[in-house]
């Protein structure tokens, strides 16, 4: 199969699956399941365009829709998996639709940037970090469902759809798991390209390092304060959020530049 068509068939069902998602809204029972079937069949289908986009003889494809469309696969396959446990499929209403977008964007090939490399030390550098990008944009997308959550507790308008969110608690929890994960993830990608990468200093990597390195220093201390401290509600949206600000200026912000105006 093309992968335009594979990718257009996987768009498809995720656009179905976020529309029985949002019909079930507030319901119990076993037919949240079907609601996310069609979503599991379209990472499937996702999978094998990314493998076939990015494992490329000469190297790894990475531009910035190909990335893009990495990023939101691997949101959209923690998603589902977090709701074998907790009932935040409503995420997938908004998550599952652009993760069929950028599979689409990224298989029309408006922008390939291959980085020609063999060395699979590098490779795996590469790709811990593009998983520690996805499970703390996973952590911002909670932080700000959190903020929102929070808002209308204190207005007094719980309604909507605050109904269909897991509790303030635990939804706080499953935050911090994608933080502490993505941090784990983060360091290990840091530290890796201290030693793999020939000049992680380098002109055209060093507004990519600092930028890793400040949102790297703003989770660390959030993770921090909150085990030492246990800071929660505000305060901790406000640091998920600047974290994921430098790290996506680090990761996006700089392909942004480097493809498409430089």
């Amino acid at each position: 199969m093309p992968l335009i068509y594979a990718s257009a068939l996987a768009t498809l069902l995720y656009c179905l699956s976020a529309y029985l998602i949002f019909q079930q809204l507030g319901h119990s029972g076993q037919q949240r399941w079907y609601a996310l079937a069609p979503a599991a069949v379209a990472m499937l289908l996702q999978a094998v365009v990314l493998n076939t986009l990015i494992l490329l003889p000469e190297g790894l494809n990475l531009g910035f829709f190909t990335s893009l469309s990495l990023i939101i696969w691997l949101i959209s396959i923690q998603i589902l998996l977090s709701s074998l446990f907790l009932r935040i499929e409503s995420l997938g209403v908004v998550v599952f639709p652009l993760s069929g977008l950028a599979n689409l964007m990224a298989s029309l090939h408006f922008y390939d940037h291959i980085i020609i490399t063999s060395n699979q030390a590098v490779q795996g550098h590469i790709m811990v970090s593009i998983i520690a990008y996805s499970l703390i944009t996973l952590g911002a997308c909670q932080a700000s469902l959190l903020a929102y959550q929070d808002r209308s507790i204190r207005q007094h308008h719980p309604g909507g759809f605050i109904r269909f969110l897991p509790p303030l608690h635990h939804m706080e929890v499953l935050m911090f798991q994608f933080l502490g994960f993505g941090f784990i993830l983060l360091s290990v990608s840091l530290l890796t390209g201290f030693f793999y990468l020939e000049d992680i200093f380098a002109q055209h990597l060093v507004h990519k390092t600092v930028l890793s390195i400040i949102g790297w220093v703003i989770l660390g201390v959030l993770l921090f304060g909150r085990i030492r401290f246990g800071w929660r509600g505000r305060t901790a949206v406000r640091w998920t959020l600047s974290a994921f600000a430098f790290l996506m200026l680090a990761y996006f912000g700089s392909k942004l530049v480097l493809e498409f105006i430089l």
